[in-house]
């Protein structure tokens, strides 16, 4: 099986070329309710791993093909952390990219580990999943009991204190798991302690591993009205078509509790207030920043 995929044009990341570090089956230490791949026993290794060289050949190969990458994500069938030879893996990558960043999709549980841990402060961009912070309803998501996840929250802080690079937080809903106030407020909490730059919020939009279900493009908003301690990116598939009129004095509003990404304005700006949150731009009132991958819209 190729190693290598894509590129593939990533609303949160950009233009990636995926590095697929378990081709050949499922390696995971998590079995997620909602994971695309079909339920499999927990483990804490990749059996057969490919090796360093390998992978350099591909990605060498695929950057002299497609000239416009972004990132180069490390991601895998399961966990990516769990590949045995990954700080090597991470310098030679850090060797040969250019003007890409280089990124991982994770479960977060690479910090409970030191030598992952600091192999991780070496990336450009990390995205750490966190789908709740209460044990119970994690447990029944992620389905590890042996992992707890205040264990992972306190980590997390310590790496976030270390980390030089760009930190994103997943949160994926699940209907009738995670998707309550009680629940957004202690994930909110916790995202206050551990400072990531900015937190992304979906909910389940390919078939799952077992039978559970997503929640509404309307109550993932509401959900993530609850997460105020970082910039939020809502990933929905399904665009809101409602436009709405805001002045300037109500964009400030607006940004003064929650930056906008740029996905927010195109779905929900009308005309006249994409005419007015320029009018801010050009005041200096409002700037623009991109935070992993993604432009938000903030108070000067």
């Amino acid at each position: 099986m190729s190693i290598v995929f894509g590129p593939i044009n990533s609303r949160r990341f950009g233009m990636s070329l995926g590095i697929d570090l378990s081709p050949s089956k499922k390696s995971c230490n998590f079995d997620c309710v909602y994971c695309e791949l079909k339920g499999a026993k927990t483990t804490d290794k990749i059996e057969n791993p490919v090796s360093v060289d390998e992978i350099l050949t591909e990605v060498k190969a695929a950057l002299k093909k497609h000239q416009n990458i972004d990132v180069i994500t490390l991601t895998a069938n399961g966990e990516p952390s769990l590949y045995p030879n990954l700080k090597e893996l991470i310098f030679e990558l850090n060797r040969i990219k250019t003007t890409q960043k280089l990124l991982i999709l994770s479960n977060g549980t690479a910090v409970l580990d030191e030598i992952k841990f600091q192999s991780l402060l070496d990336l450009d961009i990390v995205k750490f999943s966190l789908d709740s912070a209460n044990q119970k309803t994690f447990n029944k998501i992620d389905r590890n009991a042996k992992i707890s996840v205040n264990n992972i929250i306190n980590k997390m802080i310590k790496f976030r204190q270390a980390f030089k690079g760009e930190l994103v937080l997943e949160i994926l809903i699940v209907s009738g798991f995670n998707d309550t106030k009680d629940e957004m407020l202690a994930l909110n909490q916790a995202i206050k302690n551990i400072r990531p730059d900015r937190v992304d919020i979906s909910t389940i939009d390919r078939p799952p591993a077992y039978n559970v279900k997503p929640v509404s493009n309307e109550l993932l908003g509401q959900l993530s009205t609850f997460i105020t301690n970082a910039p939020v990116f809502i990933a929905s598939k399904k665009q809101s078509t409602q436009k709405y009129d805001f002045s300037q004095d109500d964009i400030k509003q607006l940004l003064a509790r929650r930056p906008q990404s740029t996905q927010n304005v195109d779905e929900n700006f009308s005309d006249i207030s994409r005419a007015n949150l320029k009018i801010l731009l050009d005041k200096n009132e409002v700037k623009c920043v991109n935070l992993a991958g993604v432009s938000f819209f903030k108070l000067v």
